[in-house]
């Protein structure tokens, strides 16, 4: 399994939405991220400056471009646009993030 981690930026006063949002996260959008063999995901939040750090372990990384192919990928962009920062086509702005440790 590879890890993929990625940043994303929450608006200031939404954390409590966001949360609210993913822990009511749609079956179908489980299932899908599932579907491309997404395992061990978990976002975390950096009170801070508000970034939204995403670590998830996947067999081959190149399935998540896959994604956006999805009509409820996107409809779930949607969805959370008003919160975050997102592209033009609602989906979230995201950096991709090297790792530099890891400890077995």
């Amino acid at each position: 399994m590879k890890k993929v981690a990625f940043k994303m930026q929450l608006h200031q006063g939404q954390v409590q939405e966001y949360q609210k949002r993913h822990d009511e996260l749609w079956p179908e959008l489980a299932d899908l991220l599932k579907s491309v063999g997404v395992e061990d995901y978990s976002i975390f939040f950096d009170e801070d400056t508000h970034a939204l750090f995403g670590v998830l372990k996947i067999e081959d990384p190149s399935r998540l471009e896959e994604l956006p192919q999805h009509a409820v990928m996107q409809k779930w962009w949607k969805y959370m646009g008003d919160i975050m920062d997102a592209n033009p086509d609602n989906s979230p702005v995201s950096v991709s993030l090297k790792e530099v440790f890891y400890l077995p």
